[in-house]
């Protein structure tokens, strides 16, 4: 009745209007051009009030139950990181070096407590990210998102993380120092050097097993993934630096897994074993081709060895592709399956080209 009552008095209203207006004249138009006539007031919208940043504790209650630790094993050692989740059926991000050549990745939940074996949907090895799928998870709390695109140096951000490894998350506080920065990460596992490009430089403590945690703006949005801090023994003497991977770029990975697109740097599905560590061939050898992926290490019993493959061997097509670096040989993997049949083509040191068809098989993700 109230909608009605007042639909009623605003057509009272216009015809009121319309009946004190001047008559005109048969023939004659309105001469008074539209432009001249005064638009109709309009309120201005109230403006948007940003609410209060969030305490340290309001962080921690907020963001915490959104966050996994998780555990990966490979051989005799673990390595122990973060992620959080970004679907509630158990889609997590995390970093690639926390999941790289494991053979076994579980997930403690700090929202339920619950312990989920996972498996490695994707991976980007090149920006250092990866997504898990955290099995016979549902209802799951999700992280809220924010965007990379507009941040500023001086803003306030925490790093929360599972640090030290020691299975307790603690929050990280800092500000924004840089923007878009180059950084080369080394492994605490196996000394292995990674450069990654367009990352937040953050001036919070971020420490080992911190990896992989979300980066929150101060109302707990998350807007970088943890991805690299001091050493220990840096820790010691320099002030605090560290590295995080921005959102957009770790959510347009997520999407591209969800799609099981396997292009560019991302790959998506079980990972495909040859077993061999290849290097530039300028970095390896001095005599043979100027291209191509040398051959430093060849895994016992692996599909390279049956195919004869040896150290010092230069690979130089990939299924008929040429190959003139390690990288572009580690790319032609990126969209291969275990079973696929590709056909290698190398010198050996003595100088003699070779080929021979190997079939794949299915490995620990790396790249």
């Amino acid at each position: 009745m109230q909608a009605a009552g007042r639909a009623a008095f605003l057509v009272t209203l216009t015809l009121a209007v319309s009946a004190l207006a001047p008559p005109l004249a048969p023939g004659v138009l309105d001469s008074t051009p539209l432009a001249d006539q005064a638009p109709p007031a309009v309120a201005p919208p109230p403006p948007v009030e940003t609410p209060p940043p969030l305490t340290l504790e309001q962080l921690s209650e907020q963001v915490n139950p959104t966050v996994v630790t998780i555990a990966a094993e490979f051989g005799l050692y673990g390595v122990a990181g973060t992620g959080f989740v970004v679907d509630a059926d158990g889609l997590v991000v995390t970093n690639f070096h926390v999941i790289e050549e494991a053979t076994a990745v579980t997930a403690v939940h700090m929202g339920n407590g619950l312990i989920y074996d996972a498996s490695v949907l994707g991976y980007d090895k090149t920006r250092d990210l990866a997504v898990l799928q955290l099995a016979t998870a549902s209802d799951l709390p999700v992280a809220a998102i924010g965007s990379s695109a507009d941040l500023e140096v001086g803003a306030d951000v925490t790093a929360i993380g599972n640090a030290s490894g020691g299975g307790v998350l603690v929050p990280a506080p800092g500000k924004i120092v840089a923007l878009d920065r180059p950084v080369i990460a080394q492994s605490s596992v196996d000394g292995s050097r990674n450069e990654l490009v367009g990352m937040i430089q953050i001036d919070a403590d971020v420490r080992a097993g911190d990896s992989g945690g979300p980066l929150v703006d101060a109302w707990g949005n998350v807007i970088g993934v943890d991805a690299a801090g001091l050493s220990d023994e840096a820790r010691e003497t320099q002030a605090p630096e560290a590295y995080a991977i921005p959102i957009d770029d770790a959510i347009a990975v997520v999407e591209q897994v969800r799609d099981g697109r396997s292009e560019g740097t991302v790959h998506v599905g079980p990972t495909p074993y040859l077993g061999i560590g290849v290097r530039d061939v300028s970095a390896f050898r001095t005599a043979g081709p100027s291209q191509g992926a040398a051959v430093a290490s060849v895994q016992s019993d692996s599909p390279a060895q049956r195919t004869g493959l040896v150290r010092g061997d230069v690979i130089v097509s990939f299924d008929g592709r040429p190959v003139r670096t390690s990288d572009e040989l580690s790319m032609e993997m990126i969209g291969r399956r275990p079973g696929d049949i590709i056909r290698l083509e190398w010198i050996t040191e003595e100088g003699v080209r070779q080929q021979q068809s190997v079939t794949l098989e299915l490995g620990a993700p790396t790249a």
